[in-house]
Formats: structure tokens, C-alpha cells, sequence
């Protein structure tokens, strides 16, 4: 589970419920006729805009945002280095009952013990890479496009209250709650938008790059197995995706 997102989310929902708690009457807050036209008027709007299979796909994808395992360069290095010793000891075949429990390591290991070229293993191993980036990024696209639309709902509702509360200025009963359909529509949207939808966006990306550089990562070490690079030499080459305090600390563990 992601923390950051629960927490960040949870964290961001509960302060404004406290400010709104604190105005004194909740009541005020809730109104069904805002909800129906910026929760309901998004979702179908968003529809227009993808299709009925990508639609009713964004629970699983929304879900990475909050469940999410990914293994650490330094786990996928470490692999790497024991494939490479295995293959120099015992050729490619010595890889074939290797416990990867990564998929595209799996693949591009798979790959070599089948004795596929090395322009051959690039080129497929580079479009699963870019393939899965753009699957991703698909499903980020989903937030980012509700994100926009739930605050122009917002204002949709916004000018429905307005004409409401001008066709009836001579009755004072009714100026309230057109008013207060005017007033929370535009606050449903923003705090949609803003408190849900832009942060799963971005976390479905943060998601994408780094299963990317993973997958990056990966690439080059089955390419530095295959051409039969010293386990070491392949180490330190693939060091370079760590962050700068990390390869530091990997140094220090070596020495």
C-alpha cells in the first residue's frame, strides 16, 4: 500500500471537513442537486471521452495509485549481477531455471536462453517497455481529463443556480438555494479535482516512470549478459540508475 496517497488524500479530505465542521452548520455543506451535476455530470462526460472498456477499467487503474509493488534498482541490480555470474559459469541454460519472479526480467532472460539475437531481444524488450508506458499513461490520462471537467461542471452548476436565483428575485424563499447550488457546485468541482483526481494522476505517472526505469534498467543488464560482460562491469554500468546517495551507499557496502 501506497501511504503517501492515503495519507496524503485522507489528510487533505479531513481538513476541510474540519474547516467545514468549524463554520458550524454541515447542512449547509451537503446539497444533492451539486452532487448530481459535478460527480454524475463528470463521470458521463469522462465516458464521452474514452471508451466503455477503458471506462469501467479506471477502478483497476485508480487502484495502483494506492496498492502498488514495485522493486527497488537495487533488488533488480543484485539479479542482475547473479544472472550474469550464472551465465559466465554455465552459459545461457544455466538462466533457464532461474527464479525471477519480475515478468520482463523473466522475458528478456527467456529470451537468451533461447539463443534469440541481440537486435532481437532490443527491439522486443524495447516495445514491451514502450508499450506498458503508454498503458499507463492511458489510464492517467482518465484523472487528468476528470480533473479538468469536474470544475467546469462545477461552474455549469454554478450558472444553473445563478439563472435560478434571478428568475426568482421576487421570492425570497427560493434566492437561498438556488444560491447555494450556485456556490457548491463550484466547490464540489475544485475539491474533485484537486483533492482526488490531479493526485492519482500524478501518482499513476510517478507509477509509470518508475516501472519504466525498472524495465530500462533490466534491458541493459540482459544486454550486458548476453554480450557476456564481467558480472562487475555490469553492476557498475547499472549503478547508474540509482540516485546519487544511493550508488554512494552501495559503494560503502562493497568496500
Amino acid at each position: 500500500m501506497d501511504i503517501a496517497t492515503l495519507i496524503g488524500i485522507i489528510g487533505a479530505i479531513g481538513f476541510v471537513v474540519a474547516a467545514i465542521v468549524l463554520s458550524g452548520d454541515v447542512g449547509l455543506f451537503i446539497n444533492v442537486q451539486s452532487i448530481l451535476i459535478v460527480v454524475g455530470g463528470s463521470l458521463f462526460v469522462a465516458l464521452a471521452n474514452f471508451s466503455l472498456s477503458q471506462f469501467f477499467a479506471t477502478g483497476r487503474v485508480m487502484a495502483k495509485a494506492f496498492f502498488f509493488k514495485i522493486e527497488h534498482p537495487q533488488e533488480l541490480i543484485d539479479t542482475a549481477v547473479e544472472m550474469a555470474d550464472s551465465a559466465r559459469k554455465g552459459g545461457f541454460l544455466a538462466l533457464e531455471e532461474a527464479e525471477i519472479p519480475n515478468r520482463f526480467f523473466r522475458k528478456g532472460i527467456d529470451m537468451l536462453v533461447d539463443g534469440h539475437d541481440a537486435e532481437v531481444v532490443r527491439q522486443t524488450l524495447s516495445k514491451d517497455i514502450q508499450m506498458s508506458y503508454t498503458r499507463h499513461e492511458e489510464g492517467a490520462r482518465f484523472f487528468s481529463v476528470l480533473a479538468d471537467i469536474a470544475p467546469a461542471m462545477g461552474m455549469i452548476g454554478t450558472l444553473i443556480g445563478l439563472v435560478g436565483m434571478l428568475s426568482n428575485m421576487d421570492d425570497p424563499k427560493a434566492i437561498g438555494p438556488a444560491m447555494a447550488v450556485a456556490l457548491l457546485t463550484t466547490l464540489y468541482g475544485a475539491f474533485m479535482a484537486n483533492v482526488f483526481c490531479i493526485p492519482v494522476k500524478n501518482k499513476l505517472m510517478l507509477r509509470a516512470d518508475q516501472e519504466k526505469l525498472n524495465q530500462q534498467l533490466i534491458l541493459d543488464a540482459i544486454l550486458g549478459i548476453q554480450d557476456g560482460q564481467n558480472p562487475r562491469v555490469i553492476e557498475g554500468m547499472l549503478r547508474n540508475y540509482l540516485a546519487e546517495s544511493k550508488r554512494a551507499t552501495a559503494d560503502e557496502g562493497d568496500e
